[in-house]
């Protein structure tokens, strides 16, 4: 697995657990500040996007994951 894919591993499943853990109709539900969380990985990825950057793609490389293309 590549940096790029891990990072995306991550972000997926940061989002689907937010969204599980900030829905009311959840039943893991615990409180609606969790789609601010949801909100923020989002950005995150909206401005690696935009500034070819992305910090967890940086952590994982260091972590010894090869980065991809």
């Amino acid at each position: 697995m590549t940096s790029w894919q891990a990072v995306r591993v991550v972000a997926g499943t940061f989002i689907l657990l937010s969204l599980a853990l900030g829905i009311p109709g959840s039943p893991i539900f615990m409180s609606q500040w969790w789609l601010a969380f949801t909100a923020f990985v989002g950005v995150n990825l909206l401005q690696s996007g935009i500034t070819k950057w992305c910090l967890m793609e940086t952590i994982m490389s260091k972590i010894g994951l090869r980065q991809g293309n």
